[in-house]
């Protein structure tokens, strides 16, 4: 009888503490006036961003969160604030957000979902953030084991962090998916606005310092309009957003006294959203560009290393391919089965473990003296190889803007410690 009523305390105490932090998150929320929930396959953490920009150039004091390639704070001055984790990611983390920044006094907050199965994205959605706007970029094929099979199974689950009583606002072009998210909007009495990417003019695109995409900043209009916010301070504060650590920037370099650009697509893993960034990397070559992949795999993406195989060589227009990480036999022969010439791909990946130089030399032998190459990262980041590779591309960068040699020996370097170097010379 003794254990059951220490039982019984516990769970009464356990309650109350609960209670008690419901209540002071919910105290927290009505200070804001504005709350953006962001969702969709491709392009959140950029949206953020993006949307951020807009309300801190309209006047309010904003607070954004992405968890993309690199989860961080935007504080009211669109800085970056790195979030240190101790363990596993956890959405609960939305609510320590509002409680660590407090203190600023933000009256407006947007936030990347973090989460992927939809019940926690509803959870996330109605007992943490309460939007005004949600936001779905896309849906394209992604994390089919927790969000369904098929592309409407997949915006359904995405759905579940819709508002109640809002505004959903997507990019989404295609007409079925639409009428799953209106249908999804409508249950929860909100309200589907479908930015048109028509809207954005090539001028407007070719302002942004990093590969941009009409379908994001038309995002970024809307939740404007929404708000009464006009056009020319939307796109002010959109250009004047900083750029997601994923974003594509492209780079003009020499390896080897061969002249190659680099374009980082790591962060980019689905077909669709693949066949996008290669139709606009077109427009930077020419006939004669020797055009190079990079196959990232990691090992708990055994699904995307095989699709990939297929994808680079039936969808992409590669000359030449290269693997890093890992089921590089299982790619390849992915690759043989698709008629890829065995002699164009080169496997760099942890049935080899090379150091950076050795990477560079092989990259600079498969281009022909006297031609151009544009070489292309894609299907994920964290791969010791993709990220040496990153860093070494931005040691060139800093070599570029300062005049200072690189360090070509870097070896094996972690995730943090290109996060580190990033942040410094941001």
């Amino acid at each position: 009888m003794f254990e059951l009523g220490v039982t019984l305390i516990a769970y009464f105490l356990f309650v109350l503490s609960w209670w008690g932090r419901q209540r002071a998150h919910e105290r927290r929320l009505r200070h804001y006036k504005i709350r953006v929930h962001v969702n969709g396959i491709r392009g959140k953490s950029t949206v953020t961003r993006l949307i951020a920009g807009v309300l801190r150039e309209a006047g309010y004091i904003t607070l954004a969160k992405t968890t993309g390639s690199a989860a961080a704070t935007i504080n009211p001055d669109g800085e970056d604030v790195p979030i240190s984790r101790k363990g596993a990611a956890n959405v609960k983390e939305q609510q320590d957000l509002l409680a660590e920044w407090e203190p600023v006094g933000a009256e407006a907050m947007v936030v990347e979902c973090m989460a992927l199965q939809p019940k926690y994205q509803e959870w996330a959605e109605q007992k943490v953030l309460h939007s005004h706007i949600g936001v779905i970029t896309n849906v394209r094929e992604d994390h089919q084991d927790v969000m369904g099979e098929t592309l409407p199974e997949i915006a359904v689950s995405m759905a579940h962090m819709c508002p109640s009583g809002g505004t959903l606002i997507t990019a989404e072009p295609n007409p079925e998916l639409q009428a799953v998210l209106k249908r999804e909007a409508e249950k929860r009495g909100s309200q589907l606005l479908v930015a048109d990417p028509a809207r954005v003019r090539d001028d407007e695109v070719a302002h942004f310092d990093y590969l941009s995409f009409k379908e994001n900043i038309t995002i970024g209009l809307a939740v404007a309009d929404r708000l009464g916010i006009d056009r020319e301070t939307a796109m002010r504060g959109m250009l004047k957003a900083r750029g997601d650590i994923g974003v594509v920037r492209l780079q003009n370099v020499v390896l080897r006294g061969k002249p190659v650009i680099w374009a980082n697509l790591f962060a980019v893993n689905d077909r669709e959203s693949m066949m996008i960034s290669m139709d606009v990397l077109e427009a930077h070559c020419t006939p004669q560009t020797i055009k190079i992949g990079i196959l990232n795999n990691r090992y708990d993406r055994e699904r995307r290393a095989e699709q990939f195989g297929d994808v680079a060589v039936k969808d992409l227009r590669f000359d030449r391919l290269i693997t890093f990480g890992a089921y590089e036999d299982l790619v390849t022969k992915r690759l043989l089965a698709n008629g890829f010439p065995r002699e164009r791909i080169a496997n760099l990946g942890f049935s080899v473990n090379p150091g950076v130089e050795q990477i560079i030399d092989t990259i600079a032998a498969m281009i022909p003296d006297g031609q151009p190459a544009m070489l292309v990262g894609f299907v994920n980041i964290h791969t010791p190889q993709a990220e040496m590779m990153m860093e070494y591309f931005e040691r060139l960068r800093g070599h570029t803007e300062s005049g200072s040699a690189p360090s070509l020996l870097w070896g094996e370097v972690g995730y943090e410690r290109r996060q580190r170097f990033e942040m410094s010379h941001a």
